[in-house]
This record gives structure tokens, C-alpha cells and sequence, in this order.
């Protein structure tokens, strides 16, 4: 679960934060609308509020979703990844990308190096 301390200077509670980001994450809705969903259930905040909520804590938020969806794919006793080396030219450099890959394609890490 999400730090509270991530949420405290924030009047609006954590679930509400918490719905609205993923309101905008899940469904392919603008923010006007879901400031309209939010305000059909008796929650008034602005589209940029709620863009504002995104920017903030939609990193923090899929991070910890890909944090249990890891878990629960290692309980699978078929779970499989392999590491993905790509070369790429940073600032004219060649550098090495290094990507964590499961066996459904999803990203689990990357991280760039020059050696």
C-alpha cells in the first residue's frame, strides 16, 4: 500500500486521490469527465486537480501495481524472464540497455549502463 506520508499535506483523503487517478488510468476517459464522475458522487475537485493528483501519484501508484502483479506472477510456478540487451546511442555514445523482461513481454527494470 501506498506511504501515508505521501499523502500529507493533502486535505482530499487517499482513496479519493486514489480513485481518481485510477479512474484516468483505466478507463479512457479526459479529465473533464472524470471530474463529472467524481462530482455525480458528491466529490467536488477540478479536472486539474485531478491531473494534478495524476502527475503526482500515477508513478508511484503503477509502481506499486507492477510491485504485485510481480508478486503474484512468482507464485505462478510457469513464470519465466530473461534479460534483453539493446544498444543505443546517448549524447552520441554508445551505451548498453539492459531490460528485465517476463514471459508475457511486460518490462519489469531497465537500466541503461556504459560498460
Amino acid at each position: 500500500m501506498t506511504r501515508p506520508a505521501s499523502f500529507k499535506y493533502f486535505k482530499t483523503s487517499p482513496e479519493i486521490i486514489r480513485l481518481a487517478v485510477m479512474l484516468y488510468i483505466r478507463f479512457p476517459l479526459s479529465l473533464r469527465n472524470v471530474e463529472d464522475l467524481l462530482h455525480e458522487r458528491g466529490i467536488d475537485v477540478s479536472h486539474e486537480t485531478v491531473r494534478y493528483w495524476w502527475n503526482r501519484f500515477g508513478p508511484m501508484f503503477a509502481a506499486e501495481s507492477r510491485r504485485k502483479r510481480v508478486q503474484q506472477l512468482r507464485a505462478f510456478s510457469k513464470w519465466k524472464w530473461h534479460v534483453d540487451e539493446v544498444f543505443v546511442k546517448v549524447n552520441g555514445k554508445r551505451h548498453y540497455l539492459w531490460r528485465a523482461v517476463d514471459h508475457e513481454g511486460e518490462v519489469l527494470e531497465a537500466i541503461v549502463t556504459k560498460h
